[in-house]
This record gives C-alpha cells, structure tokens and sequence, in this order.
C-alpha cells in the first residue's frame, strides 16, 4: 500500500499497518487530563501542604492550561506517579513513604465516580472516524498505541463504537513506556506486520522516538495545537485527512 500525505511531496511505499497514539491524536483528552492532574495535586497537597503549586507544573499545568506536550499529557500514570512521590520525597519522606501517597492519591482519583472518561469529556475529533474507516477500506491494519494503560484504550475503542476499524489495543500497564522500541516491536508482532511496513502517527517526541528506534516504515507527527512541532517526525500534519492511501 502506498501512503500520500496531502499537500506534500512524501510517500510511504509498502505499507501494511498504521499506529496511532490515542491521546492528542484521536481523543481530545486535554481537558479531561488536566481536570485529573489537579485534583491529583490537591489530594497531595491536603496531606502535604506546599507540595500542589509545583506538581501542577511539573504535570505541566499552568494557568488552568495543560501543555500538550507536558508529563501529565503524553507520560504513563507509572511516570506521572513517580513524578508525584519524587516531590512528596522532597519534603523528607522516605520514597517508600512517597510512593504509596502517590499510589493512594493517584487510586482514588481513577476510581471516582465524578471524574470518568466519557465520550462527552474527552471526544473523538472531527478527523477521526474518517480517516480509520478511509485506511481500513483500503485494506491496511489499524492499532493504537497509547500511554495510558491497555483497558483505557479499550474502553477509549468501545465508547466511541471504533471496534470494526481497530485491531489491536495496546497501552502501557508496567514500567516499560514510550519511546522504549520494545513497545512498538510488540504491537506490529501483534498485529501480524513488520515495523518496516507500519506507519507511526502521534503528537508527541516519544511517539516519533520510539517509531524510529524501532525502524518503522515512518512517523507523522499530528500537530493539533497553535504553535506545536514536531520536527523530529517525518512529516507534520494538522489533520489526520491529510493521511490518504493511492
């Protein structure tokens, strides 16, 4: 399958497969996750005074705004957590301390009631269906990839009904996490391709990092906010339409 970008003078011979991150690239999550981020830093800062004002900028929150590119919008919850107990040892605490108030904090808020994801709170864009349904019609093999953990990305599937155009659900559930190449090695392994044949599409560095230590065919960058780059990707795009098979 050969892969045009529109509007630019770059194809991608040979293809079998594209991976798609799923934050930023086809949920518009940012809302949601900065909603998460702060109360986060809340819970910590009630048991910990002082410590919420730097962990917000440290999960890149700044001004009820929350950097696309920041550890709360492409890292792992295993990263975010580290991050957190890494402030709260800070203070003094011992890391094991640390950890399990990060732990506690970070479990209570994934399992409110009152802070669910939601096809509602963090949508599909407009690009999305789309773009999966052009690509799969045309015979090659859908995944997603994401930093958050697998049964979100599943979850992420089954809400938005993207079930007929996914094959594989893949996210981050141990220590291992983007750009580490093992992961996108798996996911092709999974999806019955080789590396050489897929196509990489994310909004991150790590996306593009990982897809080129793991020799993929390439790696677009989706650069959905105002005055966002990606020069490490081989090309940038502002919508996932521009994506067209020939």
């Amino acid at each position: 399958m050969l892969i045009e970008i529109g509007g630019q003078d770059l194809e991608f011979n040979n293809i079998a497969a594209v991976i798609f991150d799923k934050d930023g690239t086809l949920e518009n999550s940012l809302s949601f996750w900065r909603e998460i981020g702060t109360e986060r830093a809340r819970l910590i800062d009630a048991q910990i005074p002082g410590v919420g004002e730097p962990l917000m900028m440290a999960f890149g929150i700044s001004d009820n705004i929350l950097d696309p590119q920041g550890l709360m919008a492409v890292g792992s919850r295993y990263e975010n957590e580290i991050a957190a107990a890494a402030y709260i040892a800070e203070t003094g605490r011992s890391w094991h301390e640390a950890r399990k108030i990060a732990q506690s904090a970070f479990t209570e808020i994934s399992e409110s009631k009152y802070l669910t994801k939601t096809p509602e709170s963090a949508p599909l864009f407009p690009d999305v269906r789309d773009t999966l349904q052009s690509l799969t019609s045309a015979g090659l093999r859908i995944g997603i990839l994401s930093a958050d953990s697998t049964t979100e990305v599943k979850q992420f599937v089954a809400n938005h009904q993207l079930q007929e155009y996914v094959q594989l659900c893949m996210g981050i559930d141990n220590e291992i996490t983007k750009p580490d190449p093992r992961l996108f090695w798996q996911a092709c392994q999974n999806l019955d391709v080789a590396s050489e044949q897929t196509l990489m599409v994310g909004d991150a560095v790590g996306d593009m990092m990982m897809a080129k230590s793991a020799k993929a065919a390439g790696t677009i960058g989706i650069c959905r906010y105002q005055n966002m780059q990606l020069p490490m990707a081989d090309v940038q795009i502002n919508s996932l339409l521009e994506i067209q098979t020939l």
